[in-house]
């Protein structure tokens, strides 16, 4: 059993009853239209507003029972529904179709227009249509009578919709306005079931004449067709042009045809199609899944496409519903894309004022941003024109107070030096006494020998005065001469041993009795400072002390007994003298130098720097000496303050650095002068090779010599540290083997016995170094400029230390080799987590002659 399909859902229709005779349904038809009527005055009476009633926009659809045939052969009965809903004020009213009528062919004639058969229905639609009607009326009733519907609550919502549904619904239905009277009513529906003729003629037939025309005279137009818009193509002329073929060629039919199995044969059902129907607004269908393929025409009958193989219909004498439906949907589309499209032109629109809004922000951000950066910039920039001018007045102040500082300076020199001039001419016209009483007889031999000395007839001298000796054993002058004589021929002859003697002939004039002041004074004087010479420097000591004692006043004579506690390493003993001094001639120049150069030396940093600038601009004799410009920059550098710079310049523009940078004091000069070398400009590549190749040993030795159970590290005693541990371990030392240091290390030394340019350099060492974390050297320089530092990293850490000479900075990596020469200024930090292992290597430096390295003194 084939089944109805209704929007997408099928079911099993009931069975129905035969359909009544037309004359019986006409005669019903009229009854229902009385019926109508008073159910229309009912409903104008329940409505309050009609004006403002709420109306929906969406179109119902009509309701489509396919037709099928039975296995019988015959025509299925055909039920042709629509319902219409509409919702007035708050309230749904539905009623039935008024052309739902069911029947069946009984007779053998019938009109083909109008329709016939036999038979009737047990319930009539007629029974269904008053108890609906009559339902409607007391459902009406009730609602108005227990006041069911808040009408306020409707009127309001019908303003805020401001649609008239009816209306809608009416417009809808005017396409199925048969009649031409402007709405749809029960009279379209009887065209449509094809139980009346169409009222209007085909397109070729002639117009019907209303009562009281004419023939020949054109019809007026009634008020309801004057209103009505005119279709493109009247589908009532597609109704009348389907009825009349109908009507062209009437055939007989059997007893169980009816009118509707006319209509069925006339207009062929479309096939079954499984496409989905989709309605204009799918949000307001109950049914989403109801077939697209199924259509109603004008006429309201179903309509199939005809397939590509029937062509007794052509395309223009019969307008589809699915036609409509396409022009509906594609004018819904070209609203749906004028609607996007607007919705997109706004949203560009929107888009494009945020985009300028943004890009007006942002150039005002940018405005405001150049604008703070040009004030900030200003603003630098007048700080630092102020800042600028500021050190510009420092500088021309300081400049000021430097030449005015220098001004007096030159002029205390000049003057001490006229004064000095004074002094020496004074001396020279009062020549000292070495004369007593006894040499005073013997003037003439003495004189003669001493014109033999001067002459530079050194020998002769020398035996004249030996011969004065053996003839005077007493006299002082005579044995002052023989000193003398000795004196100059151990210099020419560099000898030590006549040196020697000259100092043992010193002090027999000085011990003799009735020797002068004069004579006593120089000759003791003389005796230390050959004692110094010689290196014996306790010897030196005792005779100046001597000195001192008896003479007691000479300034001088304490400034050389401070010396000479200096270099016997008396630091103490030295200040002391030098505190006294200053205490008795506080002015004294070189008295202050060395006093700071003490201070200095015992770590006194900012205590020294005044005694050491003062004692170096006094300008007296013995204080322009490198050692004290040396030792001011590095008290200025520790202090942080930059004019060590001026003072190392100012060692250097006296020529007692050979740079700013190069301040070593034990120089040789002429020899090539940089920081940083390379392997192949020192002309040691073998030994560079071999330290490279060879660096895990040496590691390994060092390591063990690192055991805190042997303590072989020493700590480092030159003071160079601000912080921290710096531990060394010396294998040679001024080209000799320290003690038994190579027992710690024996194959590093066995390694290194084949390079004489290493083990031989007597201003040189060759040591382990172990930096611990946190430790810093001060800038300083290394003694000699006649040597070159090899560093090879052993226990490098990854970051933290670094090597600065002069303004270049590097780094040290695992067994690999850096060269430098420490003459120039160097500077070292430690600040990794882990301790820093190096092994140092001094070489000679590369120019030095093979002479130049046997004859240098060891440093």
């Amino acid at each position: 059993m084939q089944r109805y399909r209704h929007y997408g859902a099928s079911y099993s229709p009931p069975p129905r009853a035969p359909a009544p005779p037309v004359e019986e349904v006409q005669a019903k038809e009229e009854e229902v239209e009385v019926v109508e009527e008073e159910e229309e005055v009912v409903e104008e009476e329940e409505e309050v507003v009609e004006e403002e009633e709420l109306v929906y926009s969406e179109e119902e659809e009509p309701l489509i029972e396919e037709v099928q045939e039975e296995e019988s052969g015959g025509i299925a009965k055909q039920e042709v529904g629509q319902t219409v809903v509409t919702e007035t004020e708050g309230k749904t009213t539905q009623s039935d179709s008024k052309n739902g009528r069911r029947s069946e062919g009984g007779g053998a004639g019938g009109d083909a227009a109008a329709g016939g058969g036999e038979g009737g229905a047990k319930y009539s639609i007629f029974t269904w249509v008053v108890v609906l009607a009559l339902l409607g009326v007391w459902s009406s009733v009730a609602v108005v009578y227990f006041d069911v519907v808040d009408y306020d609550s409707v009127l309001a919502r019908a303003k805020e919709f401001r649609m008239n549904f009816s209306e809608v619904l009416q417009g809808k239905l005017m396409a199925y306005d048969a009649d031409g009277d402007g709405d749809f009513d029960v009279e379209d529906a009887k065209v449509l079931l094809g139980l009346k003729a169409a009222q209007t003629a085909d397109l070729g037939a002639p117009a019907q004449k209303r009562p009281g025309e004419e023939p020949g005279q054109e019809p007026e137009p009634s008020e309801s067709e004057r209103t009505r818009p005119e279709p493109a193509e009247s589908p009532t002329i597609e109704s009348t042009q389907t009825l009349e073929a109908l009507t062209e060629d009437p055939k007989p039919v059997s007893g169980s045809q009816d009118v509707d199995s006319e209509i069925q044969a006339a207009v062929p059902l479309p096939p079954f199609v499984e496409d989905d129907f989709v309605p204009d607004d799918p949000g307001d269908s109950n049914y989403p899944h109801e077939e697209a393929s199924s259509s109603i025409d004008t006429t309201g009958v179903l309509v199939e496409e005809p397939s590509s193989g029937e062509t007794g219909v052509a395309s223009d004498e019969v307008l589809t519903s699915s036609k409509l439906t396409q022009e509906a949907a594609a004018e819904k589309q070209a609203e749906e894309k004028q609607t996007e499209e607007k919705q997109t032109e706004e949203k560009q629109a929107k888009e494009k004022q945020t985009e300028e809004k943004q890009a007006e922000e942002k150039q005002t951000e940018e405005k405001q941003a150049e604008e703070k950066q040009t004030e900030e910039k200003q603003a630098e920039e007048k700080q630092t024109e102020e800042k600028q001018a500021k050190e510009k007045q420092t500088e021309e102040k300081q400049a000021k107070e430097k030449q005015a500082k220098e001004k007096q300076t030159e002029e205390k020199q000049a003057k001490e030096k006229q004064a000095k001039e004074k002094q020496t001419e004074k001396a020279k016209k009062k020549k000292p006494k070495l004369l007593n009483k006894l040499d005073k007889t013997i003037k003439a031999e003495i004189d003669a020998a001493e014109k033999l000395r001067k002459k530079g007839k050194v020998e002769d001298g020398l035996q004249a005065f030996e011969t004065l000796v053996q003839q005077h054993p007493l006299s002082p002058r005579a044995r002052y001469g023989k000193a003398q004589c000795e004196d100059d021929l151990a210099e020419r002859l560099r000898s030590n041993d006549l040196l020697q003697k000259a100092i043992n002939s010193y002090r027999e004039a000085a011990e003799l009795p009735e020797a002068t002041p004069d004579l006593l004074r120089g000759a003791l004087k003389r005796r230390a400072e050959r004692q110094q010479f010689l290196g014996r420097i306790r010897g030196s000591l005792v005779t100046l002390e001597k000195l001192v004692q008896i003479f007691p006043e000479d300034i001088g004579l304490k400034n050389d007994l401070g010396v000479a506690h200096l270099l016997l390493g008396d630091n103490k003993g030295a200040k002391k003298v030098y505190k006294e001094i200053l205490e008795v001639a506080p002015g004294n120049g070189f008295a202050k130098v060395h006093y700071g150069f003490i201070l200095k030396s015992d770590n006194q940093i900012a205590e020294s720097i005044p005694y050491l600038k003062e004692g170096l601009e006094s300008g007296e004799p013995g204080t322009d000496d490198g050692r004290f410009y040396f030792h001011l920059g590095d008290a200025l550098q520790r202090v942080g303050d930059n004019s060590a710079y001026y003072w190392y310049e100012l060692g250097h523009k006296r020529g007692h650095f050979a740079s700013v940078w190069q301040r070593s004091l034990y120089n040789v000069e002429g020899l090539k002068a940089e920081p940083w070398w390379m392997p192949k400009e020192t002309g040691y590549n073998d030994l560079v090779k071999m330290l490279e190749r060879n660096w895990k040993t040496i590691r390994d030795e060092a390591l063990a010599v690192m055991d805190q159970k042997t303590g072989l590290f020493v700590p480092e005693e030159e003071n160079l540290r601000e912080k921290g541990e710096w531990g060394q371990y010396t294998l040679w030392q001024q080209g000799r083997k320290v003690g038994n240091s190579c027992q710690g290390a024996p194959k590093t030394c066995s390694l290194l016995d084949r390079f004489p340019e290493a083990t031989g350099c007597k201003r040189g060492q060759i040591k382990f170094s172990v930096m611990q974390p946190g430790t810093h050297v001060w800038p300083h320089t290394g003694p000699t400029n006649c040597r070159l530092r090899m560093h090879l990293g052993l226990v490098i850490p990854k970051q933290g230390c670094r090597i600065r000479c002069t303004n270049q900075t590097r780094t040290w990596e695992d067994g690999k080799v850096l060269i430098f020469d420490d003459s120039f200024e160097h500077e070292v930090w430690q600040d990794a987590d882990s301790y820093r292992l190096i092994f140092i290597v001094d070489v000679w430096h590369p120019e030095l002659t093979q002479y130049q390295r046997q004859t240098l003194s060891p440093i």
